[in-house]
This record gives C-alpha cells, sequence and structure tokens, in this order.
C-alpha cells in the first residue's frame, strides 16, 4: 500500500486551520468553535476558541449511545494480583457518572483541582474520567512518589481533594500510600479538604475523620440513591488536566492540558497514526502517572471506540519474560505501545524469543516503541521475533502526541533504523543553530517547532506563564524548543540523537551519546547500554559507556568490554575517546523506563546531585556508583 502521508501532510501545511477543523468533526461539540485557532489569544494562540465541549461525554456516552454500549471499553490486567476485570462502555459509564456524583457531593466542582495518587487500577481511570464529566482539572501524580515531592505538586496545584488508594502492588512488596499522602499534606501549605480513599485489601489505611472519605462506601451509597453526575459543558480552552514534569530548578513543571484541541488531535491519531479501528483493543503499556497513560490508556483508545488495556503488571518478573505475550494473546491485542526499555529487559532474559512461541498472538500487527530512543538492535530483535512492523515514534508530556512518527493508517513508510521517521501533521520541525538559523540537510542541531504548535499540545505551564516563555519559547524566537538534538535526511526523516544537554564536547567535537550507544547495542551480548560525558582535565569531556549483559553470557566482563571499545572505534573513530566500559548488573531509570544518565554523569563528574523522584530503585544508583570507583571513575578523572 502507498502511503498518502505527503498528501496529507501537504494539506495541513497548505491550510492549518481547514485541517484540523475537518479532524474536529470526530467530536461532539455543545458549542461550535468561534475560531479554529485565535492567534491573540494565550502565549502563542489557542485552538477551538469559543467551543463548549465534554470530553468524559466524547468517551464513553457517545458510544453508549451509538452502539457500543456492550462492547469492552476497558480491561484492567493484573498479574500481581492474578485479577483480571472488563468493563463494558455502559458499564464504565455509570461507574465514572456514579463517582462523579460522589465528587461533586463532597464539594468539588469545574474548575476545581483534584490530585490523583492511585496505582494501576480501573479506579485510577474512572477518576480521571469522572473529573472530566463534572468539569474539574485532575493531576495524576504517580502512586508511591515520596511525600516531599507529592507536596510540591499539592502546593503547586492547590487540590480541593486527593483521590488514592491504601497501596501500590510491585513483585514481592506492598507500598503503603496512605503514610506517604499523610506525610505529603503534612508537609504542603496548601492543605486539601478531603481525601477518597480506596482500601485494597492487600494493605488497609487508616482514616483521619473529618477529611478521609471510604471510596467503596461513598460508591455504594450514591448507587443506592441513583446519584450520578452529568456531564458538565466546559470551554474548549479550559484545562482537562495538569501533569507535572521535572523542571532543571528542582521545581515540577505542571504541563496543561486543555479539553477540545486534546481531543481532536488524540482522536485523529488512533486511525491515522497507529492504524487503529473503533472496535480492537489497542494496549500502551504505560502507567497513567505518566503523559502516555493519560493519552494513550485513558483518553485517546475511548475517544475512537477501543477497548484499552490497563496493565498491573512489569514486562519481566510478572511472572516471567513471557508476560507481554500473554496479555496480547488473552485479550485479543491489535497494537501495542511501549517503552523500548520494556523490549531490552526482555531481550535480556529470553534473547532468543522463546516465550514469544508459547502464545498465539495472531491478532498481533504493529509494535509501536517510544519514551527513549529505540535503538536498531533491539527494534530488529523485536520485528524478528515477533515477526510484525516494529516503529519508533518520538513525543513528550509537553506535546501529548506523537512529533514524529511512521503513520501506519495512512499507509506505513519505509522504516530507517534510528528515525523515528516523518513530522506528523501539526508539526513543522526544523533544525536550528545557535543563532537560531536553520542548518544545513543532515547536520545536526537542536529540534525545533515552529510555532504555533498543533492542537493538544500545552498551551502553558499551570499559573506559570512566564517559565513556559522562559523554558520553551525563548531560546529560539517563533519555536517551541525541544532541548533534543538531531537532523533532518534528505527524505523528511527525523533522527533524534540525544537530549540537547547528552551531546558532549571532545576536544572541540560535538559528539553524541546516542549515536555511541546505537553501536555499543550492536554487540551480541548487550542487552541495553548508557552512554554518558564524564568531565576530563585534557578533552573537556570523554564519553563512559555502561553495558549490561544478555542472560546466559559468561564470557568474562573485560573481554566484552574491550570488544566493545573496539567496535565504537571501528564505526565511530579515534575521534570519539572511547575507552571507558563498565558492566553493571543494572542501569538506574525511572518508573517509566527511562535512564537517569544526567545523574550518572553527575556521580561521575562528583558534583552534588539529589536522588530524582521519579527513580525505579534507589539502590541501583549505589551500584553504580560503586562499579565507578572500581574502574577509577573518580570526580571525572578516567
Amino acid at each position: 500500500m502507498s502511503s498518502r502521508y505527503h498528501e496529507v501532510y501537504d494539506a495541513w501545511r497548505k491550510d492549518p486551520e481547514s485541517f484540523w477543523a475537518e479532524a474536529a468533526r470526530e467530536i461532539d461539540w455543545y458549542k461550535p468553535w468561534d475560531k479554529v485557532f485565535d492567534p491573540y489569544a494565550g502565549e502563542y494562540g489557542r485552538w477551538f476558541a469559543g467551543a463548549e465541549c465534554n470530553t468524559a461525554w466524547n468517551c464513553l456516552d457517545r458510544h453508549v449511545e451509538r452502539g457500543r454500549a456492550k462492547q469492552k471499553a476497558l480491561i484492567h490486567d493484573s498479574p500481581v494480583t492474578k485479577t483480571t476485570r472488563a468493563f463494558t462502555y455502559a458499564e464504565l459509564r455509570d461507574e465514572v457518572a456514579t463517582l462523579g456524583g460522589v465528587l461533586q457531593d463532597i464539594g468539588i466542582g469545574k474548575g476545581d483541582r483534584v490530585v490523583i495518587y492511585m496505582p494501576m487500577i480501573p479506579e485510577a481511570a474512572i477518576a480521571m474520567l469522572a473529573c472530566a464529566r463534572i468539569g474539574a482539572i485532575h493531576s495524576v501524580v504517580f502512586g508511591g512518589f515520596a511525600a516531599p515531592e507529592l507536596a510540591t505538586r499539592i502546593d503547586d496545584a492547590k487540590p480541593v481533594a486527593v483521590l488514592s488508594a491504601s497501596c501500590g502492588l510491585e513483585p514481592g512488596r506492598i507500598v503503603a500510600y496512605k503514610p506517604l499522602l499523610d506525610g505529603a499534606i503534612e508537609l504542603s501549605r496548601h492543605k486539601p479538604r478531603s481525601v477518597l480513599m480506596l482500601q485494597r485489601p492487600q494493605a488497609e489505611a487508616s482514616m483521619i475523620a473529618g477529611r478521609d472519605y471510604d471510596w467503596a462506601t461513598a460508591v455504594a451509597d450514591a448507587k443506592a440513591r441513583g446519584r450520578k453526575a452529568g456531564c458538565v459543558s466546559v470551554a474548549a480552552t479550559d484545562p482537562l488536566y495538569i501533569l507535572y514534569t521535572s523542571g532543571t530548578t528542582g521545581q515540577p513543571k505542571g504541563v496543561v492540558r486543555d479539553n477540545g484541541g486534546h481531543m481532536v488531535a488524540l482522536k485523529w491519531t488512533m486511525k491515522n497514526h497507529y492504524g487503529v479501528d473503533p472496535g480492537e483493543a489497542f494496549w500502551a503499556a504505560s502507567d497513567v502517572g505518566w503523559v502516555v497513560g493519560h493519552s494513550y490508556i485513558v483518553y485517546a483508545p475511548l475517544l475512537h471506540g477501543c477497548t484499552s488495556i490497563l496493565y498491573e503488571g512489569k514486562p519481566v518478573g510478572t511472572p516471567d519474560a513471557g508476560a507481554f505475550w500473554r496479555v496480547i494473546a488473552e485479550h485479543g491485542v491489535s497494537a501495542m505501545f511501549t517503552a523500548p526499555t520494556a523490549f531490552r529487559a526482555i531481550k535480556k532474559e529470553d534473547p532468543k524469543g522463546e516465550f514469544i512461541k508459547r502464545y498465539d498472538l495472531r491478532a498481533f500487527r504493529t509494535l509501536f516503541l517510544a519514551g527513549e530512543r529505540a535503538d536498531p538492535e533491539t527494534i530488529k530483535w523485536a520485528e524478528a521475533n515477533l515477526s510484525v512492523p516494529v516503529y519508533d515514534h518520538w513525543w513528550q508530556t509537553e506535546t501529548g502526541w506523537p512529533i514524529c512518527g511512521n503513520p501506519v493508517g495512512l499507509g506505513a513508510l519505509p522504516v530507517k533504523y534510528g528515525s523515528p521517521t516523518v513530522p506528523m501533521p501539526g508539526y513543522d520541525l526544523q533544525v536550528l543553530d545557535a543563532a537560531a538559523k536553520p542548518v544545513k540537510q543532515g547536520e545536526t542541531g537542536t529540534l525545533a517547532i515552529k510555532l504555533p504548535l498543533p492542537p493538544a499540545c500545552l498551551p502553558t505551564l499551570w499559573n506559570n506563564d512566564a517559565r513556559f516563555r522562559s523554558s520553551y519559547l525563548s531560546d529560539f524566537p517563533g519555536y517551541y524548543t525541544t532541548s533534543d538534538a538531531g537532523y533532518i535526511d534528505a527524505d523528511g526523516y527525523a533522527y533524534v540523537m540525544a537530549r540537547t544537554d547528552d551531546v558532549i564536547n571532545v576536544a572541540g567535537h560535538r559528539l553524541s551519546t546516542g549515536q555511541m550507544e546505537e553501536v555499543v547495542a550492536k554487540h551480541k551480548d548487550v542487552a541495553e547500554c548508557a552512554v554518558v560525558g564524564v568531565a576530563d582535565d585534557m578533552k573537556g569531556q570523554i564519553p563512559a559507556g555502561f553495558i549490561v549483559l544478555n542472560a546466559g553470557v559468561n564470557r568474562p566482563a573485560q573481554e566484552i568490554e574491550t570488544e566493545v571499545v573496539k567496535l565504537v572505534r571501528e564505526e565511530i573513530g579515534p575521534v570519539a575517546a572511547f575507552k571507558t566500559v563498565m558492566t553493571v548488573k543494572r542501569l538506574p531509570k525511572t518508573r517509566s523506563g527511562k535512564i537517569l544518565r544526567g545523574t550518572m554523569r553527575q556521580i561521575a563528574d562528583g558534583e552534588e546531585w539529589k536522588m530524582p523522584a521519579t527513580i525505579d530503585d534507589p539502590a541501583i544508583l549505589d551500584e553504580i556508583t560503586g562499579v565507578m570507583k572500581e574502574k577509577g571513575i573518580v570526580k571525572g578523572m578516567v
């Protein structure tokens, strides 16, 4: 099938407002817009100004009214509790309407903020949709976040209430949430009026009289009274949610997502980008605490009339490296979206893909990777073992949907390993030098998007327009900076090589750590890797490599490290000054699977560093530090 991508992208470029007005016909509106795009509103303009809508209506009610009442909307699959729960569109609508009534009854209304601090259970998605239904603004914080980090988010969002659960479940351990939540509220200057607490049987939370409400009791009472909230009309430009992302100052940035443009863009992506039809099962193996969970577990699949999978488990260890294949087989998943890190973990435990052969994956046809740069070796491994197309794509918390990808629904383009393919309609992606001038084709610079940003991208930061401008718009006037470095080739394919602060300067040569990682990952014994630039008195910076070996490798680590150094010297050259490789048991990562390269560099350089709030297991940094000391990396000296 030939791709319609160029035709569609050109149509957007020729008339952006007509393009998005056409896409907006897929959404139900209480009131149509006065302007598709108002260039004089907000920080760079606002989409669908004057329109009124409701996100929960578009996700649930309209599907119930139009023939999908009995179709499964949400499937919760939890290998840690060995349970599966499914909700039809009608059942999910009723649960959301009932919880919306509960929230209204405890004094939550249109425009109020609600913090959701929950594990991967259906009630987390129900809570998000209930807020959307009544016009409240939700702010989901990853369950289990430390009390000080949760407190900073409470102080910034100033929620009327917090919705939480008594605990989260990890393989082999229970994480009690209530002590963390109580500690956060004690630390915060702003005090939420109410806490709605879902008691999970694995750990019961203590309750504070006058403030805390029992979730199950409140919902049961509302059902007995027939209490259901209707959908509240909100402006398309009103916030749907606030999602906090890390900031360089240590103060998290509250990314705002509006209602109207968000629905339009996400609905467009399901068919045109992901190639999925209504009625099919779509699985984003992420967490609702991250933007992927917001966009592609809760909102986009339901806007499109799909069945969405909400998975409380890991790629390995719940119970083995076949966990993903079981979910795909049992629920008939057509398309899956996860982080490359997950596949590297599976590849490490099952390098020959033996577990894949145990499951019937006939319904599965496409795998999408994003969140970390997808190295070619991981993509090739997935292609060979799954026998389906594998597509890398690139986007950010701030954008809410793909900047670049392979538009399967428009006809897939040829894969170029190492590239997330091409910009999606809405994104005028350019590569700029330090003087904000476009660089020559194929040259590396900062990837920036010419304003205005398309629908669904952040219009600003919560209560902080000045920080929005300084963080994203001031480096290159007229552009949003992605803070990613890369280039665009002669065919228009983008290559995202590293964060701009991961481009290292070795004796005057600007080199991408991502390019080095790509070479290191080619070694047959390497499961995953990271390369960071560490300070050096002679060269300014030099690269240091960290490798995790595949399961079953029993050769001496030093032998493999020598081979990796040789590989980089052969493919990139002596200019890389790549001499140091360390074998480690595991790499430090966030809970969403991103490798904490910045923290590793700070440790190597002897800088003061702070334990990242999002780290999956703090003990890994002690392991990494020990290996660095053994190798003689102290304050950047190798």
